[in-house]
């Protein structure tokens, strides 16, 4: 355990926080963990993980920007659903860029379970993007990465991030009843 994974997991757990409740200041955090993670992940041999967090930068700064833009007054962006067709599109899509990016890891690198590696990475990126659109649904989309995620970092060594994700699996729960009260709130 670094002093990096150390405060990358304390503003990731910021992050999460702020996020239940649609805190603009989320992205702030968000920031600061994936500018701190994109090392850690890179010396663990989690190559994908590592460029994820430079998506996560780039999605700090979207979703920042797409929360402030869609706030007019006192609302803001308001929480959204999907239709099924869309979720099975992004389900389609996660695993066949996960079965790509695996079999050339497999081949090109020696990265660290490639597959599971891959796996959570595509489906990080739609999740946050959903999360940035305020889609309801992206709290089950979390829930299985980051059920992954743990068996990924444990494998990695990384107990720390392994924590922090199995306190993620937590507060996902929460953060999930947190928006699906706020989306009946704003529909009434």
């Amino acid at each position: 355990m670094s002093p990096l994974e150390v405060a990358a997991v304390g503003f990731a757990i910021a992050y999460l926080l702020l996020a239940i409740r649609q805190n603009i200041w989320c992205w702030a955090a968000a920031l600061l963990s994936t500018g701190l993670y994109v090392v850690v992940m890179y010396r663990a041999a989690l190559y994908m993980e590592s460029v994820l967090q430079f998506f996560y930068i780039g999605m700090a700064v979207y979703g920042w920007y797409n929360w402030s833009a869609g706030s007019t007054g006192a609302s803001s962006l308001p929480v959204t659903t999907w239709p099924v067709s869309r979720h099975v599109l992004a389900i389609a899509v996660v695993l066949g860029l996960s079965w790509v990016s695996g079999v050339l890891l497999t081949r090109f690198s020696a990265a660290a379970l490639p597959y599971l590696d891959s796996f959570t990475t595509w489906g990080a990126i739609v999740t946050t993007w959903m999360v940035a659109r305020k889609v309801l649904e992206n709290w089950f989309y979390w829930f299985v990465i980051d059920g992954v995620s743990v068996l990924l970092y444990i494998s990695r060594e990384l107990y720390l991030t392994a924590a922090l994700f199995v306190l993620y699996l937590v507060l996902i729960v929460v953060g999930y009843w947190t928006w699906r009260k706020a989306m009946r709130i704003q529909s009434a």
